[in-house]
């Protein structure tokens, strides 16, 4: 077996179960009805270091309903990159091994080239985008295989979430998905102050950039996601989430939840800061 091992140092997820056990019991209980009885078809996650984002990425997870299959989609591509999937047999966490389900990734590989005339590429990137999804994956969904996945910031990512369901039905899986996207990068480390800095840059991130990405995945409209995250600065790795709620609306969803918002603010106080939602749809 050929096993993607772990590329992430310590700071961004623990390195043993015990030290995963301990962080998701430090986190606010989950009080959503999500948590009570997971039934999401899909969700979205940010995907920061776990001490910044990690309590909202368990809320997505924690929505999804059971399933034979998990298709985590991380982003990192621009607008007319091709969709990416990892080859690996497995993937390391901390929590053992979750196996790849190739049947299911082949069949993808079908369904996106008939959609779309291209095929999928190879991801041999160390991306942090999926990887750090994997261990609250492994314990959500013990017994469950994997598609490692990344798609662009472009119509692509919406085919890619269509063709998920298309090869799902053809070889008879209970598939859920999970698109890794965190929000606005906002500061000097990112290059990006329309608002200068203070409490106004700080609400303005909040209750316009930030919303109105999230409105746009609330009203259940990917490509509207997709622009604002482009044009608006308001997401990293947009295709994600447009991804995974393509994925959802295909698989007859009809209704979506804001699970959980926060920003780093929260946790470190610093010029530069990010926003952070968990979503679910069902």
């Amino acid at each position: 077996m050929v096993v993607r091992t772990r590329a992430l140092p310590a700071g961004w997820y623990p390195t043993h179960r015990s030290g995963v056990e301990d962080s998701i019991a430090s986190w606010p209980s989950l009080s959503s009805p999500a948590a009570e009885s997971p039934s999401a078809v899909a969700a979205v996650a940010p995907h920061a270091g776990w001490d910044f984002s990690g309590r909202f990425a368990a809320q997505a997870v924690r929505s999804l309903a059971e399933a034979d299959t998990i298709a985590v989609i991380g982003g990192h591509l621009p607008a007319f990159a091709s969709p990416l999937a990892a080859r690996e047999d497995g993937f390391e966490t901390p929590l053992g091994i979750i196996e790849a389900d190739a049947e299911l990734r082949d069949a993808l590989a079908d369904a996106f080239d008939e959609r779309c005339g291209g095929s999928l590429g190879e991801d041999e990137d160390r991306d942090n985008t999926v990887e750090v999804q994997l261990p609250l994956v492994k314990l959500r969904f013990p017994a469950a295989r994997l598609l490692w996945l990344r798609a662009p910031n472009g119509p692509l990512a919406v085919e890619l979430g269509a063709a998920l369901q298309v090869a799902a039905a053809s070889t008879g899986r209970r598939l859920v998905c999970l698109g890794s996207t965190d929000l606005t990068h906002y500061g000097p480390s990112y290059g990006f102050s329309p608002k200068g800095r203070g409490s106004a840059a700080e609400d303005w991130v909040r209750g316009t950039n930030d919303r109105r990405f999230v409105e746009a995945l609330l009203a259940l409209d990917p490509a509207e996601a997709l622009r604002r995250g482009e044009t608006e600065g308001s997401a990293c790795s947009s295709g994600a989430a447009a991804a995974a709620l393509s994925f959802a609306l295909s698989a007859g969803a009809s209704r979506a939840e804001l699970l959980g918002y926060g920003t780093s603010l929260e946790v470190r106080r610093d010029e530069s800061f990010v926003g952070y939602a968990a979503l679910a749809f069902y």
